[in-house]
């Protein structure tokens, strides 16, 4: 299926790149995980509506609504650009509206390292939204939730920088617990696969 396609599915728009770059080097362009990606990665790895998925840069939404749509899942969207936090909450109302579905979609307009940590927030999706420096400042703030409110926790990455996967795998707390390569066109390119780490029991 086209990504337009998949669009029009799920009643919402987001298939229009970002011009341009933003003018910090902390923050990277946004550009919307493709759906041919985001189906291999969930015939391998499954949510449940228990779950309550946090997606870090979430631009349009197209990952909160296509998690939303596939298992139910309560669905976080931080994004700290006006213009693309007020199209992913235009998109929610068009897809509340045409899949009738429980209103568990949830967006907010801040820096992704001032977003507070919900106790049942219990996984975080990075597709390499920010430098190295925020995402660990994000990491800190969700194992001090976790200190809080103690539960299992994911994050999975996609097409992550290198900075990222070192991190992670120095990190002491932090395991690998699934890796996911894509097929096809996307074999080519190392990047293109997906790294849940979690923490070590």
């Amino acid at each position: 299926m086209k990504e337009e396609n998949y669009d029009e599915l799920l009643g919402v728009r987001t298939c229009e790149l970002q011009m341009g770059f933003h003018r910090s080097f902390h923050y990277h362009r946004y550009e919307p995980t493709p759906y041919q990606a985001l189906d291999e990665l969930f015939r391998h790895y499954r949510l449940n509506g228990s779950d309550r998925v946090v997606d870090f840069g979430c631009g349009k939404g197209r990952l909160n609504f296509f998690i939303h749509h596939l298992f139910q899942s309560t669905v976080v969207g931080i994004e700290m650009n006006e213009e693309f936090y007020e199209e992913a909450v235009a998109n929610r109302e068009s897809y509340l509206k045409k899949v009738k579905a429980s209103d568990n979609l949830y967006f907010y307009h801040c820096l992704a390292e001032e977003y507070t940590i919900h106790p049942k927030d219990n996984r975080f999706y990075f597709f390499n939204p920010f430098s190295v420096q925020i995402f660990m400042r994000i990491i800190n703030n969700i194992l001090f939730s976790v200190e809080q409110s103690p539960r299992d926790i994911e994050i999975v990455l996609y097409y992550s920088s290198d900075d990222y996967v070192h991190y992670l795998e120095n990190h002491p707390l932090f395991v690998l617990r699934k890796e996911v390569n894509l097929s096809g066109d996307y074999e080519k390119n190392e990047y293109e696969r997906f790294l849940v780490y979690g923490l070590m029991y």
